[in-house]
C-alpha cells in the first residue's frame, strides 16, 4: 500500500454526505459526498434485531458515511442530521416530536405527560386490538360516535334495555329530557 492509497483511505473513513437515492425494497441507499457517489449502502436503523424499526432515509437528507478500512463501498450511512433545508421540528427538552411529510405530528411531552397526535384534514386513526381496548380516565368526544353492536353503560344496554311505566302499543316515548 502506498502513501496515496493510505491518505485516500483515511479521507474516506468518515465523510459528510447526502442521500441521493433510496431502494426501499432492498433497504439500501446511495450516498453522494463531494465528487463521490456510493450506491447500495445500508443505513443505520434504530433497531434491527428481534424488534425491528423501519424509517428509511429521504433523498436530500444529510448523512455521515462511515467506511471501515476507508473503503466507501463497504460503508454505512448514518442519517438524521438536521440542516437548513430540514431544521429540527421542535426546540424543547421535554417534547419528543415526530413529523410526517403530509403534515401529521405526534408529540409526547414528558413534563406535562401529554400525548398528542395531530392528523391532516381527512386523516384517520385506527386501532386494531382483538383483545379489546381499555381507556382509564375521562373521555370527551366531539362529533358522531357510531357503534356497530351495542353500548353498555353501568350495566344497561342501549340496544336491549326496557323502560318501565310505558304502555305498549304503536306510540313512541318522548325525547329524553
Amino acid at each position: 500500500m502506498n502513501i496515496s492509497d493510505l491518505i485516500r483511505r483515511i479521507d474516506n473513513l468518515i465523510r459528510l454526505g447526502t442521500i441521493a437515492a433510496v431502494d426501499h425494497q432492498a433497504a439500501r441507499c446511495t450516498v453522494s459526498s463531494g465528487g463521490l457517489t456510493v450506491p447500495n449502502l445500508p443505513w443505520l436503523a434504530l433497531r434491527a434485531g428481534s424488534s425491528l424499526d423501519w424509517d428509511p432515509p429521504t433523498v436530500g437528507e444529510q448523512c455521515i458515511l462511515f467506511s471501515p478500512s476507508g473503503e466507501p463501498a463497504q460503508g454505512v450511512a448514518l442519517v438524521g442530521l438536521y440542516s437548513q433545508q430540514r431544521p429540527a421540528p421542535a426546540n424543547s427538552a421535554n417534547v419528543r416530536r415526530r413529523t410526517y411529510p403530509d403534515g401529521a405530528v405526534i408529540d409526547y411531552d414528558h413534563d406535562s405527560h401529554t400525548l398528542t397526535a395531530t392528523l391532516p384534514d381527512g386523516g384517520k386513526a385506527q386501532i386494531t386490538a382483538t383483545g379489546g381496548v381499555t381507556i382509564l380516565g375521562d373521555v370527551t368526544i366531539t362529533g358522531l360516535v357510531t357503534v356497530s353492536d351495542d353500548v353498555v353503560a353501568a350495566g344497561i344496554s342501549l340496544v336491549s334495555h326496557v323502560h318501565s311505566g310505558v304502555q305498549s302499543g304503536p306510540s313512541s316515548t318522548g325525547k329524553p329530557q
